[in-house]
């Protein structure tokens, strides 16, 4: 049974942990679903935000399920999991559709990771962010001192990380992290998200892809992503294509 689900309405694409008994910990398989509902929103044209959510009101996500990776050996850990893990949290940072994590609840290890990869945050006001991963003997994997580096100051990250301590929503919210602090995040994320119904979704992709160029480690792949847009416009690519389905040698127009 899936715990990841994938919901549409009204052009605003919900994907939902759905483990509330585990604080929606993250399993092998529920990286594998997330997976795969990100690559079906990629593909679907209509979608103009996704909403990133989690059953419950104590967790939006715990990290993951000590049960998924305790028993894996070194290279295992190090090759699959991580890199797994690291992978889909990437493919979520890149989406082309705005993204909003609705944090209901703590977001612990990968769970602030997960949050930490959408484009904005709101939270509830008794959630709290954490990295623990120390507590069990390992760091943080997915992108928690990459990515997040970007989001919080590098003094609060080693707070988490080296001392244990858990951010309040409000500190969170005055860091710059989360963009409010809502006693129902869910009913003001899909206000927000509501708004991109009015906007254009080509300037809202392409403006993303334009503030993600300015990344030192997303920078290629930005720059390939924005030019790879403005060629397929072109009359020269659809010029290429004819001509190549016709057989015959393009005559292209610099247009």
């Amino acid at each position: 049974m899936s715990a990841v689900h994938l919901e549409i309405r009204d052009r605003i694409a919900e994907i939902r942990l759905d483990n509330p008994a585990k604080l929606n910990a993250f399993t092998v398989e529920m990286l594998g679903q997330l997976a795969t509902h990100l690559d079906t929103v990629e593909r679907l044209g209509a979608i103009t935000c996704v909403l990133v959510a989690a059953e419950g009101e104590r967790a939006f996500c715990a990290g993951a399920d000590i049960n998924g990776w305790g028993d894996l050996s070194p290279a295992e850990f190090a090759r699959h999991w991580v890199r797994d893990g690291h992978r889909i949290f990437d493919r979520l940072a890149r989406l082309s559709k705005p993204t909003i994590a609705v944090l209901n609840g703590h977001a612990f290890g990968g769970g602030l990771e997960l949050a930490a990869a959408c484009d904005i945050r709101v939270m509830a006001p008794r959630a709290t962010i954490a990295l623990p991963e120390a507590q069990v003997g390992i760091v943080p994997g997915w992108s928690g001192t990459q990515r997040l580096a970007r989001l919080l100051p590098e003094a609060v990250i080693k707070e988490m990380a080296l001392f244990g301590r858990r951010i309040g929503a409000e500190r969170a919210l005055q860091l710059g992290f989360v963009a409010e602090v809502a006693d129902d995040p869910r009913e003001v994320a899909e206000a927000i998200a509501m708004k991109t119904t009015e906007l254009s979704p080509r300037a809202v992709e392409i403006g993303k892809f334009m503030i993600h160029a300015g990344r030192g480690e997303d920078q290629a792949a930005m720059v390939e992503a924005l030019g790879s847009a403005a060629i397929a416009a072109s009359a020269d690519r659809n010029e290429g294509v004819s001509a190549f389905r016709d057989k015959r040698k393009p005559a292209f127009s610099g247009q």
